[in-house]
């Protein structure tokens, strides 16, 4: 069993910046339905949630990228983060070639200024 680990920092206002003048051209390369949905409820915080995602996705591709060949490309709406009952984050992982992976695991956290997210992959 092999354990790969990812992380990722952001400001807020850089995701903040990028939805405000992109819009749901931003919006919708980057999150999924489901993400968007989650993240337009928090309302005050929806920017924070966005942030966390975003986040999120990069921690995981760094934490996958050593198995990816240098001609398979990720994209931004291949990886799901939700929530589930209790509020845990939930991975869906979409196009990625799963074999060897056991599972996937992330930590979000925020405070005013910065997202941050940490991802785990294990691995056979």
């Amino acid at each position: 069993m092999k354990v790969n680990c990812g992380t990722d920092i952001i400001e807020i206002s850089r995701i903040k910046e990028s939805i405000e003048s992109a819009g749901e051209v931003f919006l919708n390369r980057v999150y999924t339905e489901k993400e968007i949905e989650y993240c337009e409820s928090k309302k005050v915080q929806k920017y924070q949630s966005y942030a966390a995602r975003f986040a999120a996705k990069e921690a995981i591709f760094k934490a996958i990228s050593i198995q990816l060949d240098d001609k398979y490309s990720v994209c931004w709406k291949d990886i799901e983060i939700l929530n589930g009952k209790q509020g845990r984050p939930i991975v869906n992982l979409y196009g990625i070639d799963m074999k060897n992976i056991e599972s996937v695991d992330v930590s979000l956290s925020h405070c005013k200024d910065y997202a941050i997210a940490y991802a785990t992959v294990v691995r056979d």
